[in-house]
């Protein structure tokens, strides 16, 4: 049974799992990272995490990355990056895997990753057509078409986090003003809480609280968020119609009161049926770049190492 690795780097943290053909989860490793520490920490940090990995599972033969920004998966460079990962634009991720564990490597944006994985083990199993948005810090995106991730010509399929919602709206950090990232994100719903309630929330769990304890100001937050990224779906569903919206990242561990907002919102479409919630919740990038690899991949014996196949 081949094993491979299956790393998600984030602005706060790596995760990583050893992963087999049938899904099942070998080892576990995490590091916690800053991203304002730069490109060499990240790397640092990621390079710990992979050897702690390979002391575990030794004849894993590949590994996967999930990183933020545009990634091109035919080089494994990253194409386009913001400052929330300093330094990471132009980073050939693949290669420098490659040469630093002499394993095969490929790399993927995370919100693919993340329905890769959901695809192959979670609320996208026995569908096609899958459209999933990731709600965290910023905002993630990712489509399936028959089967097949869109990624497009330039790398940037699925950005939904970075289509214009309200023209001539907030400012983001990509240079454009309105984007969906900022009216529906885990930042944005800080932001929002300040603006309706006038009170500074450190955390998306506060104001969920608040709104579970009846809080009105907190109730009318999350009125205003499920009517934003109701609108967002409706607009990807016209575009992709879909047979699954899948909705993951962090927001979605506390949506036990803006889940039903949403779902009501969306009802008069028809699009409420629609929606699932992510089931690997965290580690649905780590799942997706290891199927990334265990696919592309897939022709090398169980243990080989990439020197072995030269």
């Amino acid at each position: 049974m081949r094993q491979v690795i299956g790393v998600d780097i984030g602005g706060t943290a790596v995760k990583g799992l050893v992963i087999d053909e049938a899904g099942a989860v070998w080892a576990e490793a995490r590091r916690d990272t800053d991203a304002r520490q730069g490109r060499e920490a990240i790397l640092g940090k990621l390079e710990a995490l992979v050897r702690e990995l390979l002391e575990v599972c030794p004849l894993v033969q590949a590994i996967g990355i999930a990183s933020a920004g545009r990634v091109n998966t035919d080089t494994g460079q990253v194409v386009y990056a913001t400052d929330n990962l300093q330094g990471w634009q132009g980073l050939h991720l693949a290669e420098w895997a490659a040469g630093a564990f002499r394993l095969q490597a490929a790399a993927d944006n995370d919100a693919n990753a993340a329905l890769l994985g959901e695809a192959w083990l979670g609320a996208g199993r026995g569908h096609q057509d899958l459209v999933m948005l990731t709600l965290g810090t910023g905002v993630g995106g990712a489509y399936m078409v028959h089967g097949t991730l869109g990624r497009g010509i330039h790398w940037n399929g699925g950005e939904f986090g970075h289509s214009v919602l309200v023209p001539g709206g907030l400012p983001c950090n990509c240079g454009k003003q309105g984007c969906v990232e900022q009216y529906v994100s885990g930042s944005a719903l800080l932001r929002l809480g300040l603006e309706l309630t006038g009170r500074t929330y450190g955390h998306g769990s506060e104001l969920m609280a608040d709104a579970r304890a009846g809080d009105s100001g907190a109730l009318r937050v999350l009125e205003r968020f499920a009517a934003d990224l109701a609108v967002v779906l409706s607009n990807i569903s016209v575009t992709f119609d879909p047979a699954r919206i899948i909705i993951g990242g962090g927001v979605i561990h506390e949506r036990e009161i803006w889940w039903p907002l949403l779902k009501n919102k969306l009802k008069d479409e028809g699009l409420s049926e629609l929606l699932a919630a992510a089931e690997l919740g965290n580690r649905a990038g780590c799942f997706g770049a290891a199927k990334l690899v265990l696919e592309r991949f897939g022709q090398l014996p169980a243990g080989s190492r990439k020197e072995d196949t030269a």
